[in-house]
């Protein structure tokens, strides 16, 4: 008599718990969407991805250009980068930061994202809290979950201008707290740390043995006056328990190239390299080359996009500022807003009253055909984030026709 036959899909979840617990990127979401319906016709402008207008500076593109044609560039090359381009992007950390790290210290990733994600996979173990100031960019408690990480959320609001104290800190440590994630130029709000509340949190996460990732891929996006400061420039005995993460995207206008970096301890960086390569092998020669351009080269186009952002900043927070019910700090790094629409949940618009801002957001897509973030994706409901890296006059249009929906809330 035969076996009888096992159901095996019965027993077994056709998607794992770990990747089936993963959100969609909320601003990657929104994008998506955004430009499925201007495909349609729909006159549609998105404030949802972090991506410069800005086209590559022409000298990058013709790096990678010549790239191309080198047959070096067509055969694998070492998991951690291009020696050259390490070697470069230490030189171009210390110019920028202050920061000074040994070629082998740096980890060339496939853009910022999988830094993120290989610096808490090499750190976390099961079980293991991160401190997660919010609003937070929406892959940082991701990636903390897929490493077997626990996310603390630390709130902020814009009562404070989104700036973590040492205070609120400490209030959320825990005797399995391991990391502190630090963001600053901030995405979403484009909070800046002054460098003193900066050192401060560093002597705070070395006095309790924490490490400190701290994401710097918008050192070079502040105004009015601040600066961007490094931990372990002012804390340098914190260097042993820091992990830096950064990119060309931003600053560069290089969001498509794929290429970031994580600087670390050497046992840290080489336990990374080892993880990168079996996940990915070495990251895109021609994009290599292409950063290796960036980094070693003048920074004008930078300063060019920082004065356009600049002058961008100023009109969207302006604008923002000008509807009732919404309350926008202005912003002194990266090219964000992150208004509080609170004033406006639970009031009529249209025959619908939005209770979140989630559902707020959608009631402006489809209202106003504007598209942003709603606050949910990062952590703190009653939020838009918009993105001011857009044309100025679609930056214009867009708040004005946000703003023209929003004054018939009742």
């Amino acid at each position: 008599m035969a076996a009888p036959q096992t159901n095996h899909t019965a027993t077994h979840r056709r998607v794992s718990a770990r990747i089936g617990g993963i959100s969609e990127s909320a601003t990657l979401a929104v994008d998506a969407r955004a430009k499925a319906l201007r495909a349609e016709g729909r006159p549609v402008i998105g404030f949802g991805a972090g991506e410069p207008d800005f086209p590559t500076p022409a000298p990058i593109v013709e790096a990678a250009a010549a790239a191309c044609a080198d047959p070096r560039n067509h055969r694998y090359t070492p998991a951690a980068g291009l020696p050259e381009l390490r070697e470069a992007v230490a030189a171009k950390t210390a110019r920028d930061s202050g920061l000074r790290v040994r070629p082998s210290q740096v980890l060339v990733t496939n853009g910022g994202k999988q830094a993120v994600y290989q610096a808490f996979a090499t750190l976390l173990d099961p079980g293991d809290e991160v401190l997660l100031p919010a609003p937070y960019w929406t892959t940082y408690p991701e990636a903390i979950a897929l490493a077997g990480g626990r996310t603390v959320v630390v709130p902020t609001d814009e009562t404070t201008g989104y700036l973590v104290s040492v205070d609120r800190l400490e209030a959320a440590r825990t005797p399995r707290t391991k990391v502190l994630l630090f963001c600053s130029p901030s995405n979403p709000t484009g909070a800046v740390h002054p460098p003193e509340l900066v050192e401060e949190i560093g002597r705070w996460a070395l006095e309790h043995g924490i490490w400190v990732v701290t994401d710097e891929i918008y050192e070079h996006l502040v105004y009015d006056g601040a600066q961007h400061a490094s931990m372990p420039v002012l804390v340098p005995e914190l260097a042993d328990t820091c992990v830096v993460l950064n990119g060309v995207a931003k600053t560069y206008a290089m969001t498509g190239w794929r290429v970031g970096w994580l600087i670390g301890p050497d046992d840290v960086v080489r336990a990374a390299t080892n993880l990168q390569s079996h996940l990915s092998s070495n990251v895109c020669n021609v994009a290599q080359r292409a950063a290796l351009a960036a980094v070693t080269g003048p920074l004008d186009a930078v300063a060019e996009m920082r004065e356009a952002f600049d002058r961008r900043r100023r009109r969207i927070v302006e604008l923002l500022a000008a509807i009732d019910g919404v309350t926008c700090p202005v912003p002194r790094g990266a090219f964000y807003a992150y208004p509080s629409v609170k004033g406006l949940l639970g009031r009529e618009i249209r025959g619908r009253r939005p209770a979140t801002s989630a559902e707020l957001a959608e009631l402006v897509l489809e209202e106003a055909e504007v598209a942003v973030v709603p606050g949910e994706a990062f952590g703190t409901p009653g939020y838009f984030r918009l993105s001011y890296a857009l044309g100025d006059d679609d930056l214009v249009t867009g708040v004005t026709r946000m703003a023209q929906l929003l004054a018939e809330a009742r």
